[in-house]
């Protein structure tokens, strides 16, 4: 009986390190792909890399059901993919990206450092207000600081608050938030991105200056 008990133990682990290498390899992949359409390529190809991005993610999401890694990141394509193609086609998309976050955030609000926060935040300071759209600063605000508190140190959480605050009128306060997040450490695998980010800060350092 102990034996039996202890077979099943064993294929149930195995069964679960599997999921957590295919969630890794579909979070992995998803990463360098999307940092490779947003900083590198520009124009159509940008464009269609994001298209063929957006299909390899629902895919993900099919195959990961009820992950909330994978779902964090369909909504950040969503998002970005909203930023690129711009008007009244990105409004479905910000829809979809906003749905997705929660999603993630209903299964396990801390995922990949607390990322859904972040991105929903961001969506909702850039998101256009009612009628339009969903676009609330206040709320804005609070998702971002909650980002904050759970990865106080992260690039990103800095990033998109001192974004917030810079759109905000609050100069001085948002150039301290960019100089933090351009001290926050390398994150393992994503030096494409955090190479984009890193421009991106000091472009809006000098711009702030």
């Amino acid at each position: 009986m102990i034996r039996i008990k202890s077979v099943v133990l064993a294929v149930c682990l195995a069964c679960s390190m599997a999921a957590y290498a295919g969630q890794a390899s579909h979070v992995s992949a998803l990463q360098k792909q999307w940092a490779n359409a947003t900083y590198v390529l520009e124009g159509d190809a940008q464009e269609k890399a994001f298209v063929t991005l957006l299909q390899q993610a629902d895919k993900a999401v099919l195959e990961m059901p009820g992950l909330a890694d994978v779902l964090v990141w369909r909504g950040i394509i969503k998002s970005s993919f909203a930023g690129i193609k711009g008007g009244l086609s990105a409004l479905s998309l910000i829809k979809e990206a906003k749905a997705d976050l929660e999603q993630s955030m209903l299964i396990d609000e801390l995922a990949l450092s607390g990322s859904a926060y972040t991105s929903l935040g961001t969506l909702y300071f850039k998101a256009p207000g009612w009628p339009l759209s969903f676009g609330d600063d206040e709320k804005a605000k609070k998702l971002l600081e909650k980002a904050l508190a759970i990865n106080p140190h992260g690039i990103d959480s800095n990033y998109f608050y001192a974004q917030f605050l810079d759109d905000n009128n609050q100069p001085l306060l948002a150039k301290r938030f960019y100089m933090q997040a351009q001290q926050a450490p390398k994150r393992p695998g994503r030096l494409m991105a955090d190479k984009g980010r890193q421009a991106e800060i000091v472009a809006a350092l000098n711009k702030l200056n």
